[in-house]
């Protein structure tokens, strides 16, 4: 039985993916550039520091016993997560935001329905993360606290909040009405509480590797963040902007840690 507190912990970067896309019902003009860029940025700050200090972190504490050696779990699991993003990436036709040629193999899907499936793709790793720190939370013997798993939940709806609005928003511009824009919006972050809760339901065969599979969610989310949202932020004008939101965001992602954890 899974408990209230865990249901509520997995449902919080979706509330934040949801309120993000509301906010095609209170600005009335597309994204600018600079905004599009700042907002990225952030994600990805808070992206790299939940990599870091909530899963490779305490996958390499969980592993000390091994002494010099302790790093070798996370290293394996990293690139696993790593490939497995690879994978996805590569069979899911999917196009990323402020580009005309899709990714991965052939299709004729419609362009709308194929940028919500590049914003999905990079939630799957999010949902997974969240997931795995909550299962490694209840089973109460991979010393995750209430407030580590917290923490992480909180960053991630943090960072899903822009990215709500930097799907809701464009699609609006591009023609689509807003309830359906707001609706797309929502249903691409839907896969997070999805993904953690089948997540915490495997922590019978999570739990007893509990280093491989906080590092293999670390490398998936670092997979999204240097593939696709540092070029995003890093293209054209405002670069710079970028680089000052994703140190925000590392910044405040690194201290929520601290300080709940």
């Amino acid at each position: 039985m899974i408990s209230k507190e865990v249901i509520i912990g997995l449902l919080i970067p979706f509330i934040g993916t949801a309120g993000g896309s509301m906010m095609v019902y209170f600005m009335k003009e597309q994204l600018s550039d600079k905004l599009q860029k700042s907002l990225t940025g952030f994600a990805s700050g808070v992206m790299t520091a939940a990599s870091i200090w909530s899963l490779l972190i305490p996958a390499m504490e969980q592993s000390s016993s091994m002494g010099k050696v302790s790093f070798l779990p996370a290293a394996v699991g990293f690139w696993i997560g790593i490939f497995f993003l690879l994978f996805l990436d590569t069979v899911i036709p999917h196009l990323h935001m402020n580009t005309d040629e899709p990714e991965g193999p052939a299709s004729t899907l419609h362009k709308t329905t194929m940028m919500l499936l590049a914003v999905t793709l990079h939630n799957i790793p999010e949902g997974m993360a969240v997931g795995v720190v909550f299962a490694g939370y209840v089973s109460g013997s991979a010393e995750i606290t209430a407030g580590g798993a917290l923490a992480l939940a909180l960053g991630i709806a943090i960072q899903n909040f822009p990215e709500g609005a930097i799907i809701s928003m464009p699609l609006h511009a591009q023609g689509t009405g807003k309830h359906r824009a707001f609706f797309d919006g929502v249903l691409s972050g839907a896969v997070e509480p999805i993904f953690g809760l089948l997540t915490v339901f495997a922590s019978s065969i999570i739990v007893p590797i509990m280093p491989y599979t906080l590092a293999f969610a670390a490398g998936a989310m670092m997979y999204v963040v240097v593939e696709e949202l540092i070029p995003e932020m890093s293209t054209g004008h405002h670069s710079n902007i970028g680089v000052i939101m994703f140190s925000l965001g590392f910044t405040l992602m690194m201290a929520l840690d601290v300080a709940l954890g």
